[in-house]
């Protein structure tokens, strides 16, 4: 979620500044539903790959130089894609140099960051990375995440792009295909590391789907801002759609914003919905509780009196290995919470 200039209040205007915030069914096999083709695994040969947008595309190899947003290159590093990607743009690193929790495990120093906010993307540098492919999320139809408007056409015409949904679909969906990208460009999907990740997500999933039995508990997915506190919507975001699946009952804005990710509410207005549990964006670049003591609503809404705040990675990474800590933290969220709304 975002917004740090003029920005539309869409989901591509709210996450991508740091939250406009100024800031189911278990997938049992992946590559089942077309969407993906390569010719061996990337492991040589011609390779080919069919992304979200309904582009093919191919070579005569796999790419070995990949630049990714930094939440793509997450999610495929844990699918087994490491030395590929040679570059990453978006929030990698905080401003004291350690990791941003959006880089997820991805060793960010071994890759050349092209900008770390939102409107940054150095294309000379880009372009002397020699890059095969470009990876990036597509939060709205057709909006490739975190590439410019004003540079787009330089920066498409280097490279082949490939976007992945990551919104209006359920989370699991980006997870199988990132995990069929990964396996085109030759990663193994059977390997430990893989398969460990898959079994632990199915398990936190039917965790949280027994607790939700049990637990009568209202959620709010929320982010926060200086001057606003915007409600997200769990129709749009692709882990609140899964978590949703699985019995979560998260509070349903009633007016969103252009885009449809959330309705965003002045401070005052704060306490409009009612909820157990505030599920509270923890990227960088948004209000945390700590900066929230001042806000009078703040203060006064009752999840907050009960110290009833679970950490949201509003912005998840689309992996097994990236979703199921997220499950497992909203498990405990609720099993943990009073009723209090």
């Amino acid at each position: 979620m975002r917004h740090a200039r003029a920005l539309p209040l869409s989901r591509r205007g709210l996450l991508a500044a740091g939250g406009a915030v100024g800031l189911g069914a278990l997938v049992t096999a992946c590559g089942s539903k077309g969407g993906s083709d390569s010719g061996d695994g990337g492991k040589g040969g011609s390779w080919s790959f069919t992304d979200d947008r309904k582009k093919k595309i191919t070579g005569d190899s796999a790419p070995e130089h990949i630049v990714a947003y930094i939440g793509a290159a997450a999610a495929l590093y844990d699918f087994g894609i490491d030395q590929q990607i040679t570059g990453i743009f978006g929030p990698s690193k905080l401003k004291n140099g350690k990791p941003d929790v959006q880089a997820g495990d991805f060793p960010v120093d071994h890759a050349k960051s092209l900008g770390n906010v939102w409107g940054q993307f150095n294309v000379e540098k880009y372009a002397s990375l020699t890059p095969d492919l470009l990876i990036t999320n597509m939060y709205d139809p057709g909006a490739l995440f975190y590439i410019p408007d004003d540079s787009k056409k330089k920066i498409l015409d280097l490279a082949p792009s490939a976007a992945i949904t990551t919104g209006r679909v359920s989370m699991v969906e980006p997870i199988k295909r990132y995990a069929e990208l990964a396996k085109a460009l030759g990663a193994d999907l059977q390997a430990k590391k893989v398969t460990e990740a898959k079994k632990r997500f199915e398990k936190a999933s039917e965790e949280l789907r027994t607790t939700v039995k049990s637990h009568r508990i209202k959620v709010m997915a929320c982010s926060a801002s200086a001057d606003l506190f915007y409600v997200s919507n769990p129709k749009i975001n692709a882990d609140l759609i899964y978590f949703s699946e699985l019995g979560v009952d998260f509070v349903q804005p009633q007016k969103t914003d252009k885009g449809g990710y959330f309705e965003s509410l002045s401070w005052e207005n704060a306490d409009k919905y009612d909820a157990d549990v505030l599920f509270l964006d923890n990227r960088t670049a948004t209000l945390q509780p700590e900066a929230l003591t001042g806000k009078p609503t703040w203060s006064k809404l009752p999840a907050v009196k009960a110290d009833q705040i679970a950490p949201w990675s509003s912005e998840p990474r689309f992996s097994y290995a990236g979703a199921a800590p997220l499950i497992e933290s909203l498990t405990k969220a609720i099993q943990d919470a009073k009723k209090v709304s």
